[in-house]
């Protein structure tokens, strides 16, 4: 007997964990174009839940020390804060229909540039300000 598959399959949100939610919210506001909205009230830690309409919400938790779980690449013993690394590393992939001048708004990060082997997406990988594997492909 087949085990069952899930019905009716969506990406409801990703969270990420920082000690600096501010920050981040900020970078994926101003990068991406994610809208803060309501967020709940946990009491002992802080979050921020942002959206990006049509596509998926995000949700950034206070990070707590205590748990000494990785935040990303910074908090690494020996971090390696090389984008060539992240396409067989962990990221986030956006697809943008501007690529062209949306890698122009980079300009001060460290980022690395590739297609795909055909030819048909570029793509650029680069890192949020906590060290968290970001890429944005042509449409």
């Amino acid at each position: 007997m087949a085990a069952a598959v899930a019905q009716g399959v969506s990406l409801n949100h990703i969270s990420r964990e920082s000690s600096d939610i501010r920050r981040l919210a900020d970078f994926y506001k101003e990068t991406f174009g994610f809208e803060e909205i309501e967020s709940p009230d946990f009491g002992e830690f802080k979050v921020i839940w942002l959206n990006l309409p049509s596509a998926f919400s995000m949700h950034l938790i206070e990070r707590d020390p205590s748990y000494k779980l990785p935040e990303g690449p910074w908090s690494a013993t020996s971090p390696v804060a090389d984008p060539s690394h992240l396409p067989r590393g962990h990221h986030i992939c956006f697809s943008v229909s501007n690529f062209e001048s949306f890698v122009q708004t980079l300009k001060g990060i460290q980022t690395f540039q590739r297609s795909l082997p055909n030819g048909k997406v570029k793509q650029i990988f680069f890192f949020d300000p906590d060290g968290n594997g970001l890429e944005v492909a042509s449409q």
